[in-house]
């Protein structure tokens, strides 16, 4: 990591996520290692946010290891089905984020202006629409641990007219350095063909 982050600080707000995503009842298996899923999650996001940007900012980092902090707690099921209550269902979550990484910075002893920059983040706060840079890497390596993690269980569940539904909504979202990052992704063959035929017919700007 960028040495403006090799700061105790920075290690016990680090510890103290992955300490609170390490309790995850579900688990994710990446190159044969299972650990619960939203500590594996956050650290494919670090690693992706420092692969996209070898400067990013400890704000940023911050942001990436905690925005997926105990996701568990708000299961999908405790809102109705629909596009709708979906929607409502991301908001609560991203305000639960926001709120639990907050909490944890201040423990930690940071800034105000700190903690509410990482907090912005981990709940988006339309940052993303206004062209914020660190709200754009984060998209990005959102996309990418997606693609990594579920498009290979999306080809069997999901036919071409949805799977280019999914992926054109991601794909929208992401930057061309994002985008260029996703066609690099060692994936089966399948996994690349599919990606490449769905996502052509999406410009890349």
């Amino acid at each position: 990591m960028p040495a403006s982050s090799d700061t105790d600080q920075f290690q016990q707000a680090i510890k103290a996520i992955d300490a609170a995503n390490g309790d995850d009842p579900f688990t994710l298996t990446v190159d044969g290692e299972t650990l619960p899923k939203e500590l594996t999650h956050s650290a494919m996001m670090t690693r992706w946010v420092l692969e996209l940007d070898a400067e990013a900012s400890e704000e940023l980092l911050l942001a990436a290891r905690a925005h997926h902090i105990r996701r568990w707690m708000i299961p999908r099921s405790t809102f109705p089905a629909g596009r709708t209550s979906y929607l409502r269902w991301r908001q609560a979550l991203h305000a639960v984020h926001a709120e639990l990484t907050a909490a944890i910075l201040e423990e930690c002893g940071y800034s105000r202006a700190t903690v509410e920059r990482v907090a912005a983040l981990v709940q988006k706060a339309n940052l993303l629409q206004s062209g914020d840079p660190d709200a754009q890497t984060l998209e990005d390596a959102l996309s990418l641990v997606f693609f990594d993690t579920q498009l290979e269980p999306l080809l069997d569940d999901l036919d071409d007219r949805q799977l280019r539904r999914a992926l054109g909504r991601t794909w929208r979202k992401m930057s061309p350095n994002g985008r260029a990052a996703a066609r690099r992704l060692s994936l089966s063959d399948r996994a690349v063909e599919t990606l490449s035929r769905l996502v052509d017919g999406f410009a890349d700007e």
